[in-house]
This record gives C-alpha cells, sequence and structure tokens, in this order.
C-alpha cells in the first residue's frame, strides 16, 4: 500500500445519517473527556475546606490536588496496551468503575492517607479515560471529520470542568459554605466529589452501548464485524478495502514496546519529541492552575467565597463557548495555524495578568488588587482562557490522537498523554507553594513566557495534520519535509485569502 496521501483516491460523501450515527458514538465516548474535566475542577472548590479539615500546610494541600494526576499519568501509560489486549470498551468501562470507586471514597474519606488513595484510583480512571476517547474517535471518524469530532473530547473536557465548578457552586450555597453539612450531616465538599458517580455511570453506560473500535476487531481477526461497522456507522463505500488497509498498518504495528518510538532525536522518534512538548506547553501555560485554584485564587484578591465561586462559573462558561469555535475551524483553518493563533492570544491575556499582580498588595494569601487592577487580573486570565479553548485545549487532543505514524501510535500516544498528567501535575503541586513564596506576578510571568515560547516552537516544529488518513500519517515520520510541505501549505493558503 502507498503511504502517499496524495495518490489516495478523495473519499466519497458522508451521507447525513451515517454523519449522525459518528457524532453519536463520538460523544459516547467523549464522556471520558467530560469526567476528566470534571475530576479537574470539582477539586476547585473542595481544596480550602480540604486543607482546613484535615489541617495541611501549602505543600499539603498542592499535594491532595495534584496526587491524583499521578494516577493519570498511570493510567494514560497503561490504557492504550490494555485497550489493544481487552478492546476499547472494556477499558472505558474500567476507567468508569474507578471514577465511581474514587468519587465515593474520597467524598467519605477520614485521614490524609484515605483521601490520596482514592485521588490516585480517580486518577487512574481519567488517565484511561483521557487516552481512549482520543484514539477511540480518531479510529472510527471520517479523516474529513476528525478534527471536528477530535475536538469533542476537548468540549466535553470543559463541559466537565463547567459542570464540576457549577455544582461545587450549588452545593457551597445550599450549605452556606463549603465546609458546612448539607445532607445527612455530610459537609458540602465532600458531595462535591461524590455527584461525580452520575456522570461516571453514564459514562459506563455509553461504554457499553457503543460499538467497537474496526482497528481493534482487525486486529482480533473479527473482519467481518469491522466491516459491518465501517458500512453501518461510518459509510465506508468500500468496507473490505478499508479493512485491508487496516490490516497491513496492524502488521507493521505487531509487537510495538517502547523501543520502538526510539530515534536519533536525543533518543527518541522526532514526532514522539514533536507529541511531547506539544504536551509540556498545553499545561505550562497555566490552564489548570486557573481551574483548579480559581476560587482561591480569586478569593485572595478580594471576593467573596459567593462571588468567586460564580466567577470561576463565568470562566467555565467562556472556556466552553470557545471550544465551539475550535470545533469550527480545526477542519478549515487547520491544526497548526489554530496553535499559533492560541499562542498569540494566550501571551497577550497572561501578560495582562502578570502586570495586574505586579500591583498586589500583602502577600500570600492575604493579597488584595486595586479595583482598576483587579478588573485587569479578571479580563486578562478570562483572555487566556478565550484563546486556549479555542485552539490549545482541544488542538493538542487532536493531534496527539492522529499525529503518530501507524506502527507507534499507541505506544507514542500513552508517553505524550503522560507526559501531559506530569507536567499538570508540577503545575498543581508547586502553585500553591510558589504563590506563597514568589507571588502572582512571577508566576504569571512563567506562563506567558511558555505561551512566547510555544509559538517559535509550533512555527518550526509541529507539521500539519489536517486531512490526512491515519494510514497516511507515515509519510509524517520526516518531520523536516512534513513541515516544508506545512509551511508551503500556509502560503498556498494566504495568497487564497488575499
Amino acid at each position: 500500500m502507498s503511504t502517499d496521501a496524495s495518490k489516495r483516491p478523495t473519499p466519497p460523501e458522508v451521507g447525513e445519517a451515517h454523519v449522525a450515527k459518528v457524532i453519536g458514538v463520538t460523544v459516547a465516548a467523549a464522556v471520558g473527556g467530560f469526567l476528566f474535566g470534571f475530576d479537574s475542577s470539582v477539586v476547585n472548590g473542595a481544596v480550602d475546606s480540604i486543607g482546613t479539615h484535615f489541617e495541611l500546610n501549602d505543600f499539603m494541600k498542592g499535594f491532595s490536588v495534584a496526587i491524583a494526576l499521578i494516577g493519570c499519568a498511570l493510567g494514560a501509560w497503561f490504557a492504550g496496551r490494555l485497550a489493544d489486549i481487552w478492546g476499547r470498551k472494556k477499558v472505558m468501562l474500567l476507567g468508569s468503575a474507578l471514577f465511581i470507586a474514587s468519587s465515593i471514597g474520597t467524598g467519605l474519606a477520614w485521614a490524609v492517607p484515605d483521601l490520596l488513595i482514592w485521588r490516585v484510583i480517580g486518577g487512574l480512571g481519567i488517565g484511561i479515560a483521557s487516552v481512549i476517547a482520543p484514539a477511540y474517535i480518531a479510529e472510527i471518524a471520517p479523516a474529513r471529520y476528525r478534527g471536528a469530532l477530535g475536538s469533542l473530547q476537548q468540549l466535553a473536557i470543559t463541559m466537565g470542568i463547567f459542570v464540576a465548578l457549577l455544582s461545587d457552586a450549588l452545593l457551597a450555597d445550599s450549605a452556606g459554605g463549603a465546609a458546612n453539612d448539607l445532607w445527612f450531616g455530610i459537609e458540602a465538599w465532600r458531595w462535591m466529589f461524590m455527584v461525580g458517580v452520575i456522570p461516571a455511570l453514564i459514562y459506563g453506560i455509553l461504554a457499553f452501548l457503543i460499538p467497537e473500535s474496526p482497528r481493534y476487531l482487525v486486529g482480533s481477526n473479527m473482519d467481518e464485524e469491522a466491516a459491518r461497522i465501517l458500512t453501518e456507522v461510518t459509510g465506508e463505500a468500500n468496507p473490505l478495502e478499508r479493512v485491508e488497509e487496516i490490516r497491513l498498518t496492524l502488521k507493521r504495528e505487531s509487537n510495538v514496546s517502547i523501543k520502538d518510538i526510539r530515534g536519533p532525536s536525543f533518543g527518541l522518534h522526532p514526532l514522539v519529541w514533536v507529541g511531547i512538548w506539544i504536551a509540556i506547553f498545553q499545561q505550562f501555560v497555566g490552564i489548570n492552575a486557573i481551574f483548579y485554584y480559581s476560587t482561591t485564587l480569586w478569593q485572595s484578591v478580594g471576593f467573596s467565597e459567593s462571588q468567586s465561586f460564580k466567577t470561576s462559573v463565568i470562566t467555565a462558561v467562556v472556556n466552553v463557548v470557545m471550544t465551539f469555535a475550535a470545533i469550527l475551524f480545526v477542519d478549515r483553518i487547520g491544526r497548526r495555524k489554530l496553535l499559533l493563533i492560541g499562542s498569540v492570544g494566550m501571551f497577550i491575556g497572561l501578560v495582562m495578568a502578570c502586570i495586574a499582580f505586579t500591583q498586589q498588595e500583602g502577600s500570600g494569601d492575604n493579597i488584595s488588587l486595586p479595583d482598576t487592577w483587579g478588573l485587569v487580573a479578571l479580563i486578562g486570565a478570562n483572555l487566556f482562557v478565550v484563546a486556549f479553548a479555542a485552539t490549545w485545549g482541544p488542538v493538542m487532543w487532536v493531534m496527539l490522537g492522529e499525529m503518530f505514524p501507524n506502527r507507534i501510535r499507541g505506544v507514542a500516544l500513552g508517553v505524550c498523554t503522560g507526559v501531559n498528567w506530569l507536567a499538570n501535575f508540577t503545575i498543581s503541586l508547586l502553585f500553591p507553594q510558589l504563590n506563597q513564596t514568589l507571588g502572582l506576578a512571577y508566576i504569571y510571568g512563567f506562563f506567558a513566557f511558555c505561551a512566547f515560547a510555544s509559538y517559535f516552537y509550533v512555527r518550526t516544529k509541529v507539521p500539519e495534520t489536517k486531512g490526512m488518513e491515519l494510514e497516511d500519517m507515515d509519510t509524517l515520520g520526516d518531520v523536516e519535509e512534513a513541515l516544508k510541505a506545512s509551511k508551503a501549505a500556509d502560503k498556498a493558503a494566504a495568497k487564497d485569502l488575499k
């Protein structure tokens, strides 16, 4: 089979009925992203109460938030291998079960070790979901829609963030404070975690109902079932030919291990390094400093607890709305160009926040901003969220799900997603302590620098993947040639616009 994308015949239009089916199964898989987002932000409203209840210092408060991300990294690392052995659906069901157990266990935790163990278990479930959802979507979606459908994963993440912050706000308001008792003599912050059982159950039910990935079925010698799903769900006109294409790529992927992603670029395949740095930049611009600690952050600059919850919910709404922009443009503008636009927007917003916090009065948890500078910080933070949500948030997951050659995709995706979680862990762990020692101006200055650096990294290292079939991704193996093609396409598009 030729690996030249230009020689592949133009795929037929996908009928409306099949588009609806593909969207349906994609939405079901993307509920794993909802759990990802929910878990990422549900701790936002509970973190201060956890610190007070268990008498935690700043480091341990950050550790109690961040330790779940260790579980996420482990879950991401093993998810691809488990999915190849058990199938995508069974691994999704495992993720659902782990998150259900964690939601109940964290909500009822009676001591710090107990709390930390349940947070790690929940992290394992979320790490599994974070890998399986984009991989499944990339495998079942037609190439012409894969960017938009892959972006549904990020939309689900943002919806999970929004629902978590909204439920935190409602539960805290109902109890008159997150630390107060709510139902059955259980504090509101504990209920914040336990309501996570509901989306986890929904995820498990939907995972049971969706079809298995055609790529897994072909690998398990169930060609007829794979062809049936390709026909009924995606509307593939030549399902048996498609099955044969998948089989050929799977043969090249057989017995792939971590050693297969080795290469000449400091020991790794060049595209794996591209994926790793995209994953790091997505976290080092500081998005989860906003969504893990925004309630605490806004209280520290003079907002009441109720105002801080509401402000965090508004930020989450902005996050959701702007993700629709990514879904609209990712298959039109392209992945690479959206990342470049996002880097510029994030840099401007973070610089505004950085400058605002140079005017802070006080230190640590007892700071305030003059009225004008408080508004600048709020605008800057939300401009950052707008830029991130419309670009880096969804586009990273789209690219990690599709950019690697088939032979190494599973292993490379697991490595890059694990790195993303470890970068998330680093920021989440250090933020409370650095806030006390350095101050928010330096922290947001570092985030702004990372946004600045991300622009030049994308411009010089990241190739375009728009419109390519997964079986054609081998052509990206030569990163320098792929970049030349991407830059040429950018220039052609600019001329067309003129």
